[in-house]
């Protein structure tokens, strides 16, 4: 990449996009060490391009809110439109990431040729669904001609302040053990990809059981259900952290959890991204789509040779055949049973952790 001293990358969707889009930013920092790397994301999304060592400057895009529409688009390229980049990256496959990258006359624009806005790019690479979505977005490099890439995982890096304020919880609620945590991730907007919290109390007390404490992680829309999970469990070993934590900070305590177990869910993502075990379980959705976990040690739990599975690449709210025989067949035990042998994998390969 001669002659590139600014990149712009856009990529404005959910969190879990935007953590697999890190090792996009990473590689091509390597690539070119002296070259600088803003990110245009969603606000939500924005701290977790914080302290990246990879990353000049994030910009948060309200495309819901205030940059709403083709008044807001304008008003982004208004404000950005002094930074003279010359290499846009476009993973989000929108019309408007196109029209930015466009508008902003950046003269070399890459994007995917399922966007919607691929008449405005300089050059398209194919969207491959046999990739993995890390995979995916690094293949974007083919248009400037690199056609080789290494394992990268992403990575995410809590400040100081989100350390003190994970400690400061963890006292405040009293864990007797933080060296011995396990968190669960129970929430997701979609209800056929999330386990039966019955199964998530269930497996809790079955950890408790061994020694372990427990953690429940999400964001504010997930307090009620972890709040119930808590209840189902009658353990006082599981602590609800849901809402309470700010995506970095959620970081950090899943960076001190021995493992987590998730649903399809961004908390997945997030613990690939400190180098946490993962044990996903998948519902309606398939890691065949390109979202699993991919850590060293992470394990997938799936219920196999469903004709009706998968039933969209989302999930829904409802089961389409009303049977959600994808989930129900997926006992605790089964779980427990993977979580325990991904520990032992750990502690096998990497005792120090």
């Amino acid at each position: 990449m001669k002659n590139v001293e600014n990149i712009l990358i856009i990529q404005t969707a959910f969190i879990g996009d935007a953590i697999l889009t890190l090792p996009l930013i990473q590689f091509v920092k390597r690539l070119s060490p002296r070259c600088q790397v803003d990110v245009v994301v969603a606000p939500r999304t924005k701290e977790l391009f914080a302290n990246h060592p990879s990353i000049r400057e994030a910009i948060a895009y309200d495309k819901r809110g205030i940059d709403r529409g083709i008044r807001g688009l304008l008003r982004m390229v208004k404000r950005m439109r002094n930074r003279r980049y010359d290499l846009a990256l476009v993973p989000h496959r929108s019309l408007r990431s196109a029209s930015l990258a466009w508008m902003l006359r950046i003269p070399h624009r890459i994007g995917f040729d399922k966007s919607g806005g691929k008449f405005l790019l300089t050059a398209t690479v194919k969207y491959r669904k046999d990739l993995h979505e890390i995979e995916r977005n690094l293949s974007l490099l083919l248009g400037v001609g690199i056609e080789s890439f290494p394992k990268e995982l992403p990575h995410v890096y809590p400040s100081t302040q989100d350390q003190k304020r994970v400690n400061k919880l963890l006292i405040e609620m009293e864990v007797g053990h933080p060296e011995n945590l396990i968190a669960l991730a129970p929430g997701t907007i979609w209800n056929t990809k999330r386990w039966l919290k019955e199964r998530f109390a269930s497996l809790a007390v079955q950890l408790d059981d061994e020694g372990f404490e427990i953690v429940l992680v999400g964001g504010t829309e997930d307090e009620k259900l972890c709040e119930e999970i808590l209840k189902l469990s009658g353990s006082s070993k599981v602590y609800n952290t849901a809402g309470k934590f700010s995506l970095l900070q959620s970081a950090e305590l899943l960076r001190r959890s021995r493992a987590l177990v998730s649903n399809d869910s961004a908390p997945m993502h997030l613990a690939v991204a400190v180098g946490t075990p993962v044990v996903a379980i998948f519902g309606a959705t398939v890691p065949e789509f390109g979202f699993g976990p991919v850590g060293p040690f992470d394990a997938v739990v799936e219920t196999r040779g469903l004709k009706c599975r998968p039933c969209s690449i989302h999930g829904g709210d409802k089961c389409p055949i009303k049977t959600f025989e994808c989930m129900d067949a997926i006992s605790y035990e089964r779980v427990f049973t993977t979580v325990m042998r991904v520990l032992e994998q750990v502690r096998i390969n990497n005792p120090s952790r």
